[in-house]
């Protein structure tokens, strides 16, 4: 056994402390380069990358599409993270946290930031009227969901994720105790979802639309290596039935492959899908 770790009395960042994101992560906030971001036609500009966090938005925009909504288009700009450009002054104008995704409402006489996912998805789904209950117990049970996996996520990605697949050395520690609360997470849901249709009730909702890209991509084994077999998603049969009926929505569909390799990078147009190869959507 390796000898124990005892931390300093003052901690101090080392750059070269290894990792997938040691290139980007530091322990200050604020931009690192002057950077514009681009501007399109449409009245949301949305800054991104396909990830849980960024899908979630593109997800609830995509199903408002879906629903002929034409005021919820949108032109979606891929912010490479893995080469800071969310340390890009004008996407930290946009989001002082530098986290993706970022957003601008362009909609109205004076254009406003939005920054944080769960505040996206709040902010469009009242603007338009879907996916949020307007009032009472139903729209409490949404955001009590909602707010549960905005709670939850850096559990999975930044605990979980991190030491199982990016850390430069394991962990069983921290393997072990971010596993475990990863799959009590499943649990969670998974109870949840014996009950009901969808985590709030039987209408897909946007507490729907923020878990389902953190546990669908875990459950079907595209997160995090050979993570699905590891966590033994074959114990979460409910979680299993809900990601199977939200894979098959449109919407969905076209919301998860927008700023990814396999899909669009970038989103200017609903024909932006036209160019994916056949069997794609």
């Amino acid at each position: 056994m390796s000898e124990e770790y005892v931390p300093p009395k003052v901690w101090t960042w080392d750059k070269a402390n290894g990792g997938a994101f040691a290139g980007v992560n530091r322990p200050t906030a604020g931009a690192q380069k002057e950077v514009e971001l681009p501007v399109g036609e449409h009245p949301f500009q949305l800054y991104s990358l396909g990830t849980p966090n960024g899908q979630k938005v593109t997800i609830l925009l995509e199903e408002l599409l879906e629903l002929g909504i034409t005021g919820a288009e949108y032109d979606a700009w891929l912010i490479k993270i893995f080469e800071g450009d969310q340390f890009g002054s004008g996407f930290v104008d946009i989001n002082p946290n530098s986290k993706i995704p970022a957003m601008v409402d362009r909609s109205g006489p004076e254009p406003f930031r939005i920054f944080e996912s769960g505040a996206m998805l709040v902010h469009l789904a009242e603007k338009f009227g879907h996916f949020l209950p307007a009032s009472g117990p139903a729209r409490t049970e949404v955001l009590s969901w909602l707010f549960w996996q905005v709670g939850s996520a850096p559990f999975m990605g930044g605990g979980f994720g991190h030491f199982y697949a990016y850390a430069p050395f394991k962990i069983e520690y921290a393997i072990d105790r971010y596993s475990m609360e990863t799959k009590r997470l499943f649990d969670v849901a998974n109870n949840q979802l014996k009950k009901t249709r969808f985590l709030a009730g039987d209408e897909y909702t946007i507490a729907d639309m923020a878990a389902y890209p953190w546990l669908g991509n875990i459950y079907r084994g595209e997160a995090y290596g050979d993570a699905a077999t590891f966590l033994s998603m074959h114990e979460y049969e409910a979680v299993g039935r809900w990601v199977a009926e939200i894979d098959a929505r449109p919407g969905t569909k076209r919301g998860r492959l927008v700023n990814t390799n396999k899909g669009i990078l970038e989103r200017h147009s609903a024909a932006d899908f036209a160019a994916l190869p056949e069997g794609t959507l």
